[in-house]
């Protein structure tokens, strides 16, 4: 299996999230980590070896590097997990920690595995992913974690896989977990990161005490460095000194509230804050304002389409100035074309947006950025579809950027952006408050139709049921009772599939009381057959009697005999399972009797084979005798070897039952032949 990439909001280039980011020093770490892999656990050396993963936490500030260390680490053991390398962020932007349902999910779909239907419990998917797990040896690399009680639930049971976790303190909780704190980098590190990212200008080189203090007013952090260093690059006649005393003269943002206490009561000033103002207040003001809207961006992914969007800008503008941000140490290349937002930046950026920015401009700028995505959505589909068609011709009239060239470029473009796409109908629905409904609405089935176009239902099952929930929860808060119907009732069928039939049953109740008061005549006559399904898969055959009953009336009062006819039988089939046969055998002779108006031989066969089954059960032979050579004569009339085939059956079991051995010998022997003939 080839390296795998499952990070919640970040996609990936090539299964290495991060690989351009700059990695100097680290040397302890790295041996502190090699250490703790090789060694034994507690466990082991106690003589009970542990029956889970080895757990390796890189624990550091946001800014620390402690995701680039640790991406380095599972690069340098990838090599001895056969099975590749799963990854998963389980922080989104903003603070809030990812469901464990959603990582799971999205694990087991990295590692191509099914046996977990959409909407499944959260405890049944990480019990399937434990066990696909542990027969498996792969290297787990968890980002962000926020809590001791995500990794627990993630953890192989499989002593054969590792696990690399990256939080801000210690998880306690979490069974033999080696932790490898760390800090800023050593000062020939730090020094060494800032001429990386500096450029060509000799200026650190021939001033090493000026280096080091610009280093030390960075608190040694790598995403300090890194912002620093891209700042100078882009000054080269700046000398050292005057760069650390721009430094050490921004203020970091903070409230001065007395803050943490040094050695000298003064409060220890927030070094990547401080870097972040100095770099982000030299901006251009439209640069500026494009890097506060990427707060809004989903997942904190973003791309030229998506920041032209957020701004008005042009996309080439917009692509200008993301490669002037990256250069700068405020974005994180994703793939081409694509960067991520910094995990340790996001508050920042948020706290920017917040004070800089109106409410009204910000829903704004989700506003277009929606319109944007569900445009590049429509194009996505159409690209499917056969030349000439009007999707096709309105492709065709798309802006070229929109646009896509084929099938396969458009699919990569979706798988890439999955993620990002579904936090985006998460926020819309989350953070909207009503605004982007229509727009959340327009997005949901535009994705919708695209999974439906570039995957299998099997695939796309999951996303699709995360979609009907969240246009469940626009259509209960803006009252649209056709959007409940659709969604509850897709819902419903799904759940139905998986075999969650007391929650479908309760959907689909829902969904008819919807249907009924938006006058949706077509779902208010499909969905109580749908009721009458499920409760006879609940063995509830009273209940589905009454549903299937129901939906014949219906069905009769719309006029369609076929539709009358086939209901007949369903409700005979419920009446006779839940023993009320005098019932069943009057309904199969009514569905006989509308099968011969129809003229339907073989409905009609079908239908009299049913009533002579129920009169053998009643004991009258004689009757069933009958019944089932007028059955038999119909199913020849209609030329249906396997309707013959089951009839001659049955007549067999008659003739056994009425004391004619010989007859049922024929009757079995020559329904076995027409059964040998349709399976040849």
């Amino acid at each position: 299996m080839t390296e795998q990439a499952v990070r919640h909001g970040t996609p990936t280039a090539g299964g290495r999230p991060g690989g351009g980011r700059s990695f100097v020093g680290r040397d302890r770490e790295l041996r502190r980590l090699r250490t703790d892999l090789e060694s034994a656990g507690l466990g082991t050396l106690a003589g009970r070896p542990a029956p889970h993963s080895r757990v390796l936490l890189v624990a550091g500030r946001p800014g620390s590097g402690r995701t680039t260390l640790a991406e380095a680490f599972v690069r340098e053991v990838a090599g001895r997990y056969p099975d590749g390398v799963l990854r998963a962020r389980l922080t989104d932007p903003g603070g809030m920690p990812v469901p464990t349902e959603r990582t799971a999910r999205d694990l087991l779909t990295a590692l191509g595995a099914g046996g977990a239907p959409p909407g499944a419990d959260p405890d049944d998917l990480t019990a399937v992913l434990r066990a696909e797990l542990a027969r498996r040896r792969v290297l787990l690399f968890c980002d962000d974690v926020a809590a001791a009680e995500q990794l627990g639930e993630l953890v192989p049971e499989n002593r054969d896989c590792l696990v690399v976790a990256v939080a801000s303190g210690p998880l306690t909780g979490v069974p033999d977990i080696r932790p490898c704190a760390m800090g800023g980098l050593d000062r020939a590190a730090a020094v060494e990161l800032l001429r990386s990212r500096a450029g060509t200008s000799p200026r650190l080189t021939v001033d090493p005490r000026r280096a080091e203090s610009l280093a030390e007013a960075c608190g040694d952090l790598p995403a300090a460095l890194s912002m620093v260093g891209g700042w100078l690059a882009e000054r080269p006649k700046l000398s050292v000194f005057d760069a650390t005393a721009q430094l050490l003269g921004t203020p970091d943002g903070r409230p001065d509230t007395g803050g943490t206490p040094g050695t000298s009561g003064t409060r220890t000033p927030d070094f990547l804050a401080r870097a972040f103002h100095l770099v982000a207040g030299s901006l251009p003001a439209p640069a500026a304002r494009l890097l506060r809207f990427l707060a809004v961006a989903p997942a904190g992914f973003v791309d030229a389409q998506h920041a032209s969007a957020l701004t008005g800008c042009s996309p080439e503008t917009a692509e200008e100035t993301l490669h002037r941000l990256h250069a700068l140490g405020l974005l994180h290349h994703a793939a081409p074309g694509c960067w991520t937002v910094p995990g340790c930046l996001d508050p920042l950026l948020r706290a920017e947006l917040d004070a800089r920015e109106r409410p009204a401009e910000v829903m704004l700028a989700r506003a277009r950025m929606l319109e944007r995505t569900v445009r590049r959505l429509h194009a996505c589909r159409a690209v499917t579809e056969p030349p000439g068609s009007p999707a096709r011709t309105k492709l065709a009239g798309m802006p070229r950027p929109l646009r896509f060239d084929s099938a396969r470029e458009a699919r990569d473009w979706l798988e890439l952006r999955r993620p990002a796409l579904l936090a985006a109908a998460r926020l819309a629905v989350a953070e909207g408050a009503g605004e982007l409904d229509t727009l959340l609405r327009r997005l949901v089935h535009a994705l919708g139709r695209c999974f439906a176009a570039h995957r299998t239902p099997e695939e796309s099952a999951p996303e699709v049921y995360r979609l009907q929930e969240l246009a469940l929860q626009v259509a209960d808060r803006r009252a649209l009772e056709s959007d409940r119907t659709a969604a509850l009732l897709t819902l419903a069928d799904m759940d139905a599939a998986a075999g969650r039939l007391a929650g479908a049953a309760d959907r689909y109740r829902r969904a008819l009381d919807a249907a009924r008061a938006c006058r949706d005549g077509v779902a208010a006559t499909v969905i109580p057959e749908r009721l009458g399904d499920t409760h006879g898969r609940l063995g509830d055959w009273a209940r589905a009697a009454d549903w299937y009953g129901r939906a014949l009336s219906l069905r009769e009062s719309a006029g369609d005999p076929h539709e009358v006819a086939r209901l007949h039988g369903l409700v005979a089939d419920a009446q006779a399972r839940n023993g009320d046969t005098g019932e069943a055998l009057r309904t199969w002779r009514a569905a006989a009797a509308l099968h011969r108006r129809l003229r339907d031989p073989a409905g009609r066969g079908r239908a009299l084979g049913e009533v002579g089954r129920l009169q053998q059960q009643w004991g009258r032979s004689d009757e069933a005798l009958r019944t089932c050579r007028e059955a038999l004569a119909e199913a020849r009339r209609a030329r249906d070897p396997l309707l013959q085939a089951e009839l001659r059956m049955r007549l067999a079991d008659v003739c056994d039952a009425a004391g004619d051995p010989a007859a049922a010998a024929r009757h079995r022997a020559a329904g076995e032949e027409l059964r040998d003939l349709t399976e040849w």
